[in-house]
């Protein structure tokens, strides 16, 4: 099984541009538990390539990618993306250079993998990367599950001026607080 450069990059171009429109659309909703844990855990699936021989390579190879990914390529992300409640829903609050972290992360993986083409083969290539994705995938994650667990336990505030305590203060027939011309 050999796969050729041609293949590679094209499928590593549609592979990044889909991430990025992923995640500016993941953006946009409400993030749960299940969105958090899922992409790490599909993610995981991708150990299976190692079975064939092909994109096999050294454990060490693999503990270095898999760390320079959970410690260095991650921490654009970590600084770029926050999670913060709005009323009962969590949501992911980006900085506006969260897009050109991502871009610029894929950019450095892509020439990096240029380069690594040229001592191992594409096969190997593409396993290393793999793990150093997981890894900066998997920190990311985490971080963002520890941060949804803080703010889940984290009591939702009362609002007071909700449901006045004074029942004059609430019209007859629908319960609600009556507004004045002055409020």
């Amino acid at each position: 099984m050999h796969i050729s450069p041609v293949t590679s990059v094209v499928t590593s171009i549609f592979g990044a541009l889909a991430v990025i429109v992923w995640r500016i659309r993941e953006g946009r909703t409400a993030v749960t538990l299940k969105k958090i844990l899922i992409p790490p855990a599909g993610m995981a699936t991708g150990f299976c390539m190692f079975i064939v021989p092909a994109f096999r390579i050294p454990w060490l190879w693999a503990l270095v990618s898999f760390l320079i990914g959970a410690i260095f390529l991650a921490w654009p992300l970590l600084r770029t993306s926050r999670l913060h409640r709005e009323g009962e829903t969590i949501v992911m609050k980006r900085s506006p250079a969260f897009l050109v972290v991502i871009i610029v992360l894929a950019a450095v993986r892509f020439a990096a993998r240029g380069y690594f083409n040229t001592i191992m083969s594409i096969e190997q290539t593409g396993g290393l990367f793999f793990i150093l994705a997981f890894g900066m995938i998997l920190r990311w994650r985490l971080s963002m599950f520890f941060e949804y667990r803080t703010l889940t336990a984290t009591p939702l505030p009362r609002r007071e001026d909700t449901f006045p305590s004074d029942p004059a203060q609430l019209d007859g027939t629908t319960g609600s607080p009556i507004r004045r011309a002055t409020d």
